[in-house]
């Protein structure tokens, strides 16, 4: 029954970070006005704004003007679900559990806002740093490894951004990367940092060998690279510490 109720309210949560979504981008009070609808303006019904149900009920239109509603608002309310869910499972009722909830729901609102704008709020990744780095002193993975992480992990882009511009003349990635790597090294520590930075290069440049081969885009397409920070960040987090452990474990 905790499970679920769990699932339900994060369910709730992953209506607030559509709200996040929509509104941080457009520079928007997350407070003010309520929810309504971004055709027509109209304020929207309580029963409109159950997670999930809401959407289904409405079958994704605005019952006053029947404008679309984009499917990425039960989508992002489903995985919020999963993410309590699950978070619960794996660490229990502890303050852990909080900690790991909060970096997946801001992994996952940043995910999204790059995907669509390919910009990284200052809003979310500057306070994350200083958020990860004063947890990390009373909890893994420990001031020193989230400092080391802060550093390394915002240094390695800038140094990649810097050398990138230089060569090819054009800016290869931006500082709301850099920002948002600081973030994770922050939460997670520098090893899991640098598995994070891996798993989004790999992951990013597959993607875009398929977008050139389906050519539906060149060589100088711009790809959300924090959005490929994002999942490595919440892979590593979930499975990083096994994923390292079987990586050394060729070299004993």
């Amino acid at each position: 029954m905790l499970v679920v109720a769990l699932a339900l309210f994060g369910a709730c949560i992953g209506s607030f970070l559509n709200v996040c979504i929509y509104r941080l981008p457009r520079r928007e009070s997350l407070m003010w006005p309520a929810s309504r609808c971004t055709s027509c303006q109209r304020a929207l019904a309580w029963y409109e704004n159950v997670p999930i149900l809401g959407w289904l009920t409405l079958r994704g239109r605005c019952r006053t003007c029947h404008a679309g509603i984009s499917v990425m608002y039960p989508i992002v309310e489903a995985i919020t679900a999963l993410i309590f869910a699950s978070g619960y499972l794996m660490y229990g009722w502890t303050a852990m559990l909080a900690v790991r909830l909060l970096f997946a729901c801001a992994m996952l609102v940043l995910f999204v806002i790059d995907l669509q704008h390919q910009i990284l709020p200052n809003v979310i990744t500057l306070p994350g740093v200083v958020i990860g780095l004063v947890l990390s002193v009373f909890m893994p993975p420990g001031w020193l490894s989230s400092l080391i992480g802060i550093l390394a992990g915002g240094g390695v882009l800038l140094a990649l951004m810097e050398g990138y511009a230089r060569a090819r003349g054009i800016e290869g990635l931006g500082m709301g990367d850099v920002k948002m790597l600081a973030m994770i090294g922050a939460f997670l520590g520098w090893p899991l940092m640098l598995l994070t930075l891996v798993l989004a290069s790999f992951s990013g440049s597959a993607v875009g060998l398929a977008l050139m081969a389906a050519r539906r885009a060149g060589a100088k397409t711009a790809l959300p690279f924090g959005t490929f920070l994002a999942v490595g960040a919440i892979v590593a987090a979930v499975v990083g510490d096994d994923l390292l452990a079987w990586y050394l474990s060729f070299y004993r």
